[in-house]
Parts: structure tokens; C-alpha cells; sequence
């Protein structure tokens, strides 16, 4: 499913210079192949903006599905910005109203940096449901990231996120519980995602709101499941798009931090660092702690040879499902979602491939067997 280069947005440039198929528009025209729609809802701040537009779409671009992929991103009001993002999103992002007149199969909706307790006390909360309202109405499948999953689950079930005793910080370990679900089909047993968040959601909670549990960690909770209807909300609380180095810059900003006295010396991610790595830390913050005059700079170039990002192929295998599906139950009119005969209330059952497995997946409660 190649990427179609129907905008001025600059990733598409940069994954086509990783190696990534991108098709220009007058090639897409060229071609007697389906085209699907995807909405990319960019809420994250400036010094993430432009990376998590590029994780995503890179995500989406690497799919096998044979369609076009157009993706298309836009932003809501109520979120801090600079003057460099607000320039790019005006020349680069397209707005709410020509998204609601065109239409879109699916909807990517990305976390964001909070400021309040409440969800529903954000600038940005009321903007972001009346995009959510509009798409369970017109979009086949939404797939929330982090904070846009609490959010989601604050708007539609009334259930409140709960502070964690300490940042849920690292790369951890999960089990794939519900192998049977197609967006899982093809993952192994166990998969690694990272995670960077002070708040969580609980088992208990998704449980109560009548949803399936796809993965999760017994160090990090749930990670992945979906609405009653199993497919038309998708909820992550990790960060599969995250790069192999996404969270050593977050923990260059903490440590920089640190050093302007803002916070203490924050702790590793949770097993993400190998030993070499930690170590060329150690050294550094060692040096730093002592400079008098000049500080030493950050071995970000040191550290990256040895990360591995182990979490990559288990996201490009879910995002893979999950778009295979959208291909197959969303109607070729963008502004309906489903094709005739298929339930929204339960529309994998339209798929006699997958009705089988689903079995009773839907309604059912799943429990952990990791």
C-alpha cells in the first residue's frame, strides 16, 4: 500500500528518502487501484510535532494492502504553538471543514502533553470531541494514541484515567492475549512496546466498558484493545510508533532538565538501555555534575548504535491489520463507512474470514494467561 504524495507535507520527502515507496500524484492517477483515506490527527507539542507525523506515516506506508494510502493530517484549536509549527500547519495541514466535506475511511488520533488533572479542563478537550463526534458517525475505525485513548474513554464512557506511583517509563515486555482478533493475527506470543506516561487506564476499566484486551504487560497493564463492536474504536496506551531513539531524547530533555534545576536526575526508561549505553551515561552525567565551566554535551551519538528497536515489527503487523480491515469493510464512498451489508455494530462479522475466530470475542470479558 504505497503512500500517495497528494500534499506539501515534507515526510513525504523524508521516507522516500529512507527507501519508502511514494507514489506522486500524477503516478496514483495513473493506476486502477482503490484509494484509502486516512485521517492523521497531529495533537502533539512542537518538539514532537513533525517526528510523530513522520512515526505514524511511516507506519501507514509500509502496509501491504494493494490501495493507495492518502494520508491526510490535520490538528484541532486549544493546543500551545510556536510560530515555526503554526507556519507549517498552515501551509502544510489541511483543516477540519475540508476534512468533514471530503471524508475519511480511518482516523489516527496522537497523544498530547497535558497541563491539567482533568482531561475535560484542556483547552483542546472540547475541539478533539466534536472530531470524535463526527467520525463515529463517517470513519469505519479510529486508532487512539496514549492520552487521546484517555481522553476517548473520558468522553464516551465517563471513566477517568488514574495517576501512576511513578512514570510508566520504558520498553516492557506483553503478551498477546487475544490471538484470535484479526488486528493481532500474525504477532508473535510476546511483543515489546514502549511506554511514556504518568497515567493509566486500568484492566478493570476497559473490562467494565465491555471491551477486549488484545496485549498487554503484567509490568506496564493494558497496551492495546478495542470497543465492544471490535474494530471501530482502537485503543493504544503504549507508543508502538516510537523510534529506537524516541526515548533517549526523552531522556536527554529530562536530563537537560535536571541540569537548568528543574527536576531531579530522572531514572533510565525501564529496559531500553544496554550496558555500554548506561554506561557512556554514567560517564557523562559523572563529567557534568562536575563541569564548573563548560558542560559536556549529551553521547546521544554514542548511545544510538546500541539500541535496538525490538518493538518495530509487531506495529507494523498490527497497523498492517488494522488497515487490511479498513480496506475490506469501508465503503467506496468516503463519507459512508461501511459497505451495504455490513453492521456497525459488529462489522468483522461481515468478513466470513474472521467471523469464526472472532467466536466469542465479542461481548466477552478476556483474561490474562501471561
Amino acid at each position: 500500500m504505497p503512500l500517495v504524495e497528494h500534499s506539501s507535507l515534507p515526510t513525504f520527502r523524508d521516507l522516500r528518502g529512507e527507501g519508502q515507496t511514494v507514489l506522486t500524484l500524477e503516478e496514483a492517477r495513473r493506476q486502477h487501484t482503490r484509494a484509502v483515506h486516512v485521517g492523521l490527527l497531529n495533537m502533539m507539542p512542537d518538539a514532537a510535532f513533525q517526528v510523530t507525523e513522520r512515526q505514524f506515516m511511516r507506519l501507514v506506508g509500509r502496509s501491504t494492502q494493494p490501495a493507495q494510502l492518502y494520508v491526510h493530517c490535520f490538528t484541532v484549536e486549544g493546543l500551545t504553538r510556536g510560530t515555526s509549527t503554526q507556519a507549517y500547519i498552515a501551509e502544510h495541514y489541511e483543516d477540519i471543514a475540508s476534512i468533514h466535506a471530503e471524508g475519511l475511511d480511518a482516523l489516527i488520533v496522537t497523544g498530547a502533553n497535558v497541563a491539567n488533572p482533568r482531561l475535560d479542563l484542556e483547552p483542546f478537550y472540547q475541539p478533539l470531541t466534536e472530531v470524535i463526534g463526527w467520525a463515529s458517525e463517517h470513519v469505519t475505525s479510529v486508532l487512539c494514541s496514549c492520552l487521546a485513548t484517555h481522553a476517548l474513554m473520558r468522553y464516551l464512557h465517563r471513566i477517568n484515567r488514574s495517576p501512576l506511583p511513578r512514570k510508566q517509563w520504558g520498553v516492557y515486555s506483553h503478551r498477546v492475549i487475544a490471538p484470535q482478533h484479526p488486528l493481532v493475527h500474525g504477532l508473535n506470543a510476546h511483543v515489546d512496546v514502549p511506554h511514556s506516561r504518568y497515567n493509566t487506564i486500568t484492566r478493570e476499566q476497559f473490562v467494565e466498558a465491555g471491551f477486549s484486551i488484545l496485549i498487554e504487560s503484567a509490568e506496564a497493564g493494558v497496551h492495546a484493545a478495542v470497543s465492544d463492536d471490535q474494530f471501530r474504536r482502537v485503543y493504544f496506551q503504549g507508543h508502538p510508533e516510537y523510534d529506537a531513539n524516541s526515548l533517549l531524547k526523552e531522556y536527554r530533555r529530562e536530563v537537560m532538565r535536571h541540569f537548568n534545576g528543574e527536576r531531579d536526575l530522572p531514572p533510565f526508561p525501564e529496559h531500553y538501555l544496554p550496558d555500554a549505553a548506561a554506561a557512556s551515561i554514567n560517564r557523562y552525567l559523572e563529567s557534568a555534575h562536575t563541569a564548573h565551566a563548560v558542560m559536556p554535551s549529551f553521547p546521544e551519538a554514542k548511545v544510538l548504535p546500541f539500541l535496538t528497536n525490538t518493538w518495530a515489527d509487531a506495529a507494523r503487523k498490527i497497523f498492517d491489520n488494522w488497515l487490511g480491515l479498513v480496506c475490506q469493510l469501508t465503503n467506496p464512498d468516503r463519507h459512508i463507512p461501511f459497505k451495504n451489508g455490513i453492521d456497525p455494530r459488529r462489522p468483522l462479522n461481515g468478513l466470513t474470514q474472521v467471523r469464526h475466530e472472532l467466536g466469542s470475542l465479542n461481548g466477552a470479558k478476556t483474561t490474562n494467561e501471561g
